[in-house]
């Protein structure tokens, strides 16, 4: 068997089929890497903080978690959990998101039009011009040892409005909840879900912080929604017997995102 090709023009080196394979292999596997800067610029815009405004207080905005635009542009989809309980109606504080870059910042206020607490998902609607949505994706079909993005704000307030973007590997397609090691670690939450069935989330070895809770969880090439990620009742539920917190992250599937927007 001949394991070399010859080049188009007569007089080139000979090259061993080997390397070209090699070659293309390893084109294929920067391509993603190459695609990420575009896929960040392009996603920036759809993703924005989640927060009140209150005109007597100082800062007149703030912020303690992520969400991103999606659908037709003013669905917004965050964690639950970031949504205030109660808002200060006597001061006229407003629930909605914020959006732009650094101090250069702006409030769009939001109605809250369906949440999902079982799996940490609230569905929030603008008015107004719409954002550049994300499109959700099939995480049915997703495979452990893939590789995602996502983008939000990490530490909220503390970072400010800056988009930081983190590279993960979905590294396990895991229980919500597993049966803690002694009655004593039995903690009410997580002997609620214990008792419902629990539902499967992705496991990360990326590195995310409180406030990238409604983070989107997207492919580095398409930018395409995977999950959402989610860092207080999953960290909550899982490692509720650890005492040291560990570094891995968790997001909620893509496909309660679909079945939250299709409530009316």
């Amino acid at each position: 068997m001949n394991l070399f090709i010859r080049a188009a023009s007569a007089g080139c080196l000979l090259v061993p089929r080997a390397l070209i394979a090699l070659g293309l292999l390893a084109a294929a596997a920067a391509s993603p890497a190459a695609d990420l800067p575009q896929t960040i610029a392009a996603v920036k815009p759809s993703v924005v903080g989640i927060g009140t405004y209150q005109r007597t207080r100082n800062p007149a905005i703030r912020f303690v978690a992520t969400g991103f635009a999606t659908g037709d542009g003013l669905s917004v989809i965050t964690n639950a959990h970031s949504i205030p309980g109660v808002l200060d109606g006597e001061n006229m504080e407003t629930l909605g998101v914020v959006s732009g870059a650094g101090t250069d910042i702006s409030f769009r206020p939001a109605t809250l039009a369906g949440i999902d607490k079982e799996h940490d998902l609230a569905h929030l609607r603008l008015s107004g011009a719409p954002l550049p949505a994300l499109a959700i994706g099939d995480s049915g079909s997703v495979l452990e040892g893939r590789q995602f993005a996502f983008t939000g704000f990490p530490l909220g307030m503390a970072l400010g409005l800056n988009h930081a973007t983190h590279r993960a590997m979905l590294a396990a397609i895991t229980p919500v909840v597993m049966p803690a090691l002694g009655a004593r670690n039995l903690q009410p939450r997580v002997l609620s879900q214990l008792q419902k069935a629990p539902f499967r989330i992705f496991q990360l070895d990326g590195t995310a912080y409180p406030g990238n809770s409604g983070s989107p969880l997207y492919d580095p090439e398409t930018g395409v929604v995977f999950g959402v990620i989610n860092m207080v009742l999953v960290k909550g539920l899982k490692e509720t017997a650890i005492t040291n917190p560990s570094g891995i992250s968790y997001a909620i599937p893509a496909v309660y995102i679909n079945r939250l927007l299709e409530k009316k």
